[in-house]
């Protein structure tokens, strides 16, 4: 008997938007309810893929943004081949920290690529996997500026500038239009979840959306009710 396929579920959004500090969270939250769950991130997750996320955030020297849209696609490529797919045939769902919805923000939008060219490269990388769901954090420019100055040791892409993260702001928001989704269908499902407040009340915006995307195979705890 064939193992159903498992779940893909993104959490995207702006630098200091919440998605690091909520994606432990979200295993912990669906571990609890039986679910077989992985956490994985880009740039990252395989031994390439964090040798490339070393290079594009923390080297000194500054990248050309095809080179760093490129670097992205690998470490993509190699994570989608060897980490998320055999695992989705497994029947794991598998929460991904980031997916190229950041390149569409960064690399299109933030630097100036052809989003011809970039969704082409993608659509390379990933093999055409869509996501079940992606979660995009949203919160103030005002406040994620005061939590990045409250974390310290900005990489890279933190320190690209006010204009950069404007733009970068902008194209998160028009992931939100359902017109931008049904020309994209390769982004799949997209939910934005308002990032402010505590911890404990942002998991449960995400817990909600989860279970409002699958209800009948999620449950929500009494500690986390959905709103």
């Amino acid at each position: 008997m064939s193992v159903p396929r498992g779940r893909l579920i993104v959490l995207e959004g702006q630098e200091s938007a919440g998605k690091s500090t909520q994606a432990p969270r979200v295993l912990q939250w669906l571990a609890d309810r039986g679910i077989d769950a992985m956490l994985v991130r880009e740039p990252g997750g395989t031994d390439a893929g964090e040798k490339i996320r070393e290079m594009v955030l923390h080297v000194p020297y500054q990248l050309t943004a095809a080179a760093e849209a490129l670097l992205f696609m690998a470490s993509r490529a190699e994570l989608v081949d060897r980490v998320i797919k055999p695992a989705l045939r497994d029947g794991r769902t598998v929460l991904l920290d980031r997916f190229f919805l950041s390149t569409y923000a960064y690399q299109v939008a933030g630097r100036g690529l052809d989003s011809a060219l970039v969704a082409s490269a993608n659509a390379l990388a990933t093999q055409g996997l869509v996501p079940d769901l992606t979660v995009v954090l949203t919160l103030s420019a005002a406040e994620r500026r005061a939590r990045l100055d409250r974390r310290g040791g900005h990489d890279k892409i933190e320190r690209a500038g006010d204009q950069f993260h404007s733009r970068v702001d902008a194209a998160f928001e028009r992931f939100l239009d359902p017109a931008w989704q049904a020309s994209h269908p390769e982004s799949g499902p997209i939910v934005g979840i308002d990032g402010a407040g505590t911890e404990d009340e942002v998991l449960n915006r995400i817990a909600t959306a989860i279970v409002h995307a699958w209800p009948e195979t999620f449950a929500v705890s009494s500690g986390f009710h959905q709103q």
